[in-house]
C-alpha cells in the first residue's frame, strides 16, 4: 500500500493504515484511512485527508490567503489554505530571530484552529509554499464569519476597481477580507448586515456567469430584511 505524502485517490480507496487521524474527506475503516471524495491525499503531522481536484487554489508568490492552523512542530505552523498544497509559516516569522523551542510556546501564539491572514512568500511546485503573517494587515485574526467561495470567483466578487466588494461592504456596514485562495472573513458587529453580506457574496458565486450580476446584488442589498 503506497503511503506516499501526497497522490491521486478515488472514493473507497484505502490512502494509508496505522495510527493516522481522519481528517476532511476521508473516514476510518478498521485500521485504514480511507477517501470520500476524487482528490489529492494528504499525510501531514499524523493526520490525513483529501484536498479536492475541483476548483482548487494554486497557490502565487505574494499572494494574500486566508488560512487555518492545523497544527505545528519546534519550528512552524501548519495552515490549511484551501489548497491541495498547505502554508508552512515559520515560528522565526511570529517570535523573530531569537526565536528558542525550548522556551517560547508556540501555542500560546497561535493555536489548531485559528485563523491567520498571511501573505505567500516562496511557491515553486516542488514543495508546501512559506508564507508570512509579518506585513500591514496581516497575522491572526481575532472574530468574524469564515466563508467559501471557489477561488475561480474571487475576482467576480472584487469587481472592477472593487467595486463589487465596496457596495457590499457599505450596504452591510461589514469588513471583508478576501482571500486569493477562495476563504473569506466576514466581520461586523450587525447580525443582519453580516448576514446579508454573506447573502451576496453566495449570490455571487453562484451567478457569477451573469451579465447583469452587479443589479441582482445591489437590487438583494437594498433590499429589507425579513
Amino acid at each position: 500500500m503506497s503511503t506516499e505524502r501526497k497522490r491521486h485517490v478515488i472514493p473507497g480507496e484505502i490512502i494509508t493504515s496505522g495510527s493516522y487521524r481522519s481528517e476532511q474527506n476521508t473516514i476510518q475503516v478498521g485500521d485504514n484511512i480511507v477517501s470520500t471524495i476524487v482528490g489529492l491525499s494528504d499525510i501531514h503531522d499524523g493526520g490525513v485527508r483529501v484536498i479536492p481536484l475541483t476548483g482548487g487554489y494554486i497557490p502565487k508568490d505574494d499572494d494574500l490567503v486566508i488560512g487555518k492552523i492545523i497544527s505545528h512542530s519546534s519550528l512552524s505552523w501548519t495552515a490549511d489554505i484551501n489548497s491541495c498544497y498547505v502554508g508552512m509559516l515559520p515560528a522565526s516569522d511570529v517570535f523573530g530571530r531569537d526565536y528558542s523551542s525550548s522556551s517560547d510556546d508556540m501555542t500560546a501564539k497561535l493555536a489548531k484552529g485559528d485563523l491567520i491572514a498571511a501573505r505567500i512568500v516562496n511557491f515553486d511546485k516542488t514543495r508546501d509554499p512559506l508564507i508570512t503573517i509579518s506585513g500591514r494587515e496581516l497575522g491572526k485574526i481575532d472574530s468574524g464569519e469564515l466563508v467559501k467561495i471557489s477561488p475561480n470567483k474571487v475576482p467576480r466578487l472584487i469587481g472592477k476597481r472593487g467595486s463589487m466588494i465596496q457596495m457590499i461592504e457599505s450596504s452591510t456596514n461589514t469588513q471583508i477580507t478576501i482571500g486569493q485562495n477562495g476563504l473569506l472573513v466576514v466581520s461586523s458587529e450587525d447580525p443582519n448586515g453580516l448576514l446579508k453580506a454573506i447573502n451576496a457574496i453566495e449570490l455571487i458565486e453562484e451567478q457569477a456567469h451573469v451579465a447583469n450580476l452587479t443589479d441582482q446584488v445591489k437590487e438583494m442589498l437594498e433590499s429589507k430584511s425579513e
